[in-house]
């Protein structure tokens, strides 16, 4: 084990300095001859400075860094006085370091520095002190005031060895006592390099007692805040004393125990409840824990807060299930229109909870766009069961303490969003609707989605363990629902425990019937506006839907009949009344001014490269263009508009299976050669990703290297392999009533998405005109304008049916 090496204790003799020295930077640090000095060296420069002075002569040179936290100094970061010292005692440690024990022997000022093997050595020239005359009273005055302010500073509670005080009453020379004391105050570097500095003794010695003198003060100010705390200690002991005098005369006179009432009304809440008894085991020993506590101590107050929660959670407390079927029916029909294969598995989900109450369903996970009713459904589902229903908001939520709930050792501690539903419900049983379980974040304080597994797991959730709480809750006959915009973001463990129902677009005329069921009438009661007063014909309506809104929910169609409502409202307000005004599609703009989406410019015509496709995004169906050119170049596939890497593997592969059928189509092989094509997406600052824009791609390119127009009727949806045959894709009924919406009714489909047709409705499919195709050149029959098809093995492997 290493000895201890001793500190800041002053030699007597100097030897010789030699004119070269290695360097050895110092930081947080200053050595003053004639002080041992103990040093810890890691720095690899340092180390070979350190074995080059033992080689040499044991010196070495002390400067200190003008920046403390440089790793690496160089000359320029160094100061150019230092101490030239002798180095005494090495000793090497496993992990590298060094400790080593230097005297410092003379100050010395770096004339200039030199830099050989990986170290630095400074030629040096010693600092002389100038000579001074005959002692006078003030030399003499000066050193018996530093002697005597360090005395007192040791008893106001410097700590400073013994040694110190016995070497300092014996020396006589001004400069040494100078930097003797310096070296034992607490100096930060620049002040301690101020002292090095200083060649006159008497000067020094003067500014050292100023930074002694200012020592003193805080060692003043310090023993007097002492003594103040100590005596507020005294005072708190003093005022514990006479309030427990004070509540010994309160009980004699059986007055004024508040903390015994807090107790009894806690105990007044339990006997109402059914309380697990491992719980009421733990409730028990806050309560017995809370009546020995001082009721004005921090915690009491942290146990007054435990057991106010513990006493509220509704142990015992359920709700009755009404199982009517019907009635459950009637409630779902009259809070929401349409969305028939979501009541139908609702009712489903019903009538099983009727047959077998106590079985441990699976959680239902209710996914679509934004403003299609997610919410409210598991609002209505908790209005058909009789059951309270509570809500939790997990979008954005990154810390699993927002799940769990905190530990009680953190100060505004509380429980988790669970436990903080059911006492929202006062219930047991409640209904929860988990939202926006897709936009759960994680960091570095837990996954919340992790969190949850317990909480919905059949298996476990029987015992859940909040945190703040500390005692198992038994969650098993909670009703869990959860809804999400996309199903990707979800964790998989915590998909895997729900079951998927998927809300789609609402349809022209679902929104239709909507708006007069329950947009209108809560508008116009939120706006204080009668039936008599404002009228919607149904070709208005259609012209706000289709002419200001684009959506596949009904938030906006909401704000823009909230907007007529206000509009009329105003007009009522100032004066005219009686008339009753409708909405129709010819005043329409008057109220909400130009009409915001219009036909797009690349549908009412055919062009040459610009097709329509059709994708799925997290807010329903879109209409999506493809735009390609051709230009002199070098046979390169430009593709802009934010582009995923499989959309950008579909244009490779589209423009592979062109550029391998180019002589069945007509198309000169030096093209590909001399030309660069550009493949473009509008919409550059949305990103896009996704197979199924292969086929929209690929009649693009044969569309811009034929120069024949494409249809401006027709939108394709579809994924393209190397032998051009077209995959199924997804989200079909969205890209459907994105068609629907923009005015094109003829829809390019893949084959083996036919039976996708029956998840649209009958009166969306009357509309339109589905062209299932099983190759890319069925395609462009289909969409290029008098396009027919070359003779030769396509690689279709099935005939088209009529």
């Amino acid at each position: 084990m290493a000895e201890e090496f001793p500190q800041n204790v002053v030699l007597e003799e100097s030897p010789r300095i030699p004119e070269v020295l290695p360097v050895l930077p110092l930081r947080d640090l200053v050595v003053y001859p004639f002080v041992i000095q103990p040093l810890s060296i890691s720095r690899e420069k340092s180390i070979k400075a350190v074995d080059a002075a033992l080689v040499e002569n044991r010196m070495i040179l002390l400067l200190s860094q003008r920046q403390m936290e440089m790793d690496n100094p160089g000359p320029g970061d160094l100061f150019q006085i230092g101490t030239a010292a002798l180095i005494m005692r090495v000793l090497k440690l496993p992990d590298g370091r060094i400790r080593a024990l230097v005297q410092g022997l003379q100050r010395v000022r770096v004339e200039y520095f030199t830099e050989t093997q990986e170290l630095y050595r400074a030629k040096v020239e010693p600092v002389q002190e100038p000579e001074r005359g005959e002692r006078d009273l003030e030399y003499d005055a000066m050193m018996r005031s530093v002697k005597q302010t360090l005395e007192k500073a040791v008893a106001l509670g410097k700590n400073l060895p013994q040694e110190v005080l016995v070497i300092a009453g014996n020396l006589d020379n001004p400069g040494r006592l100078a930097d003797l004391v310096a070296s034992n105050l607490e100096l930060k570097p620049p002040q301690m390099q101020e002292v090095l500095e200083i060649s006159d003794p008497v000067p020094r010695l003067r500014k050292v007692h100023e930074l002694l003198m200012r020592e003193l003060d805080l060692l003043e100010i310090q023993q007097k805040i002492t003594m103040e705390a100590r005596g507020e200690m005294d005072k708190s002991q003093r005022e514990y004393y006479l309030r427990q005098q004070l509540k010994a005369i309160q009980q004699e006179l059986g007055e004024g125990n508040e903390l015994a009432e807090e107790i009894q009304v806690f105990r007044d809440k339990l006997a109402k409840l059914t309380v697990p008894e491992d719980v009421m085991t733990e409730i028990e020993r806050n309560l017995k824990k809370l009546e020995r506590m001082h009721p004005d101590s921090s915690e009491t107050a942290v146990t007054r807060t435990y057991l106010e929660w513990m006493t509220e959670v509704p142990w015992g407390v359920t709700t009755q299930d009404n199982h009517d079927l019907a009635r459950a029916k009637e409630i779902l029909e009259e809070d929401h229109y349409g969305l028939d294969k979501i009541k139908e598995r609702l009712l489903e989900f019903l009538a099983v909870r009727k047959l077998k109450p106590g079985q441990k369903g699976t959680i239902l996970c209710l996914v679509g766009p934004p403003g299609t009713g997610k919410t409210s459904l598991g609002r209505s589902v908790a209005r058909a069961l009789g059951r309270k229903f509570a809500r939790i908001s997990l979008g954005g939520v990154h810390d699993e303490s927002e799940i769990r709930g905190h530990r009680r050792t953190y100060v505004g501690a509380m429980p988790g969003r669970i436990v903080q539903a059911i006492h929202q419900a006062k219930t047991l049983n409640p209904l929860i609707m988990l939202d926006e379980v897709d936009k759960i974040g994680r960091d570095m304080r837990g996954d919340p989605s992790a969190a949850l597994l317990e909480a919905l797991d059949p298996e476990q959730n029987n015992s859940f363990r909040d945190h703040y709480l500390n005692v198992p809750l038994d969650l098993s006959q909670v009703l869990f629902i959860t809804n999400a915009n996309e199903l990707d973001p979800i964790h998989p463990a915590f998909r895997d425990r729900m079951e998927v129902i998927h809300l789609s677009s609402y349809t022209l005329e679902e929104k239709l019937g909507i708006a007069k069921r329950h947009l209108i009438p809560r508008q116009l009661d939120n706006n204080g506006v009668t039936g008599k007063q404002l009228g919607f014909s149904d070709k208005g309506l259609r012209a706000l839907i289709q002419g200001y809104t684009r959506e596949a929910g009904l938030r906006q169609l909401e704000r823009e009949i909230g907007s007529v409502s206000r509009k009329i409202a105003r007009r009522i307000a100032e004066g005219e009344e009686g008339v009753k005004f409708t909405l129709t599609d010819r005043n329409v703009q008057d109220l909400l001014g130009p009409v915001k989406f219009l036909q797009d410019e690349r549908l009412k015509a055919p062009r040459v490269g610009v097709v329509t496709g059709l994708a799925w995004t997290a807010s329903g169906g879109d209409v999506l263009f493809v735009e390609a050119l051709k230009m002199p170049g070098k046979g390169g596939l430009l593709l802009t508009g934010q582009l995923g890497d499989v959309m950008k593997e579909s244009a490779q592969a589209a423009l592979s299976y062109i550029r391998s059928r180019g002589d069945a189509f007509g198309i000169d092989a030096e093209v590909f050669q001399k030309f660069d094509i550009h493949i473009h997406f509008p919409e550059g600052a949305v990103p896009k990703d996704g197979p199924s824009a292969g086929l929209t791609m690929a009649t693009a390119l044969l569309s811009v290297l034929k120069g024949i127009p494409v249809k401006n009727t027709v939108a394709m949806t579809g994924e393209i392999d190397l032998r051009g045959e077209a995959l199924a894709i997804g989200g079909l009924k969205e890209k459907a009533l994105a068609a629907l919406r923009v005015g094109v009714y003829d829809i390019i489909l893949p084959q083996a998405n036919v039976k996708d047709l029956e998840e649209i409705a009958p009166e969306v499919r009357q509309k339109l005109r589905f062209h299932p195709i099983s190759h890319v050149e069925d395609v462009f029959v289909l969409a290029l304008k008098g396009w027919k098809k070359p003779q030769g093995n396509a690689g279709s492997r099935d005939k088209k049916k009529p």
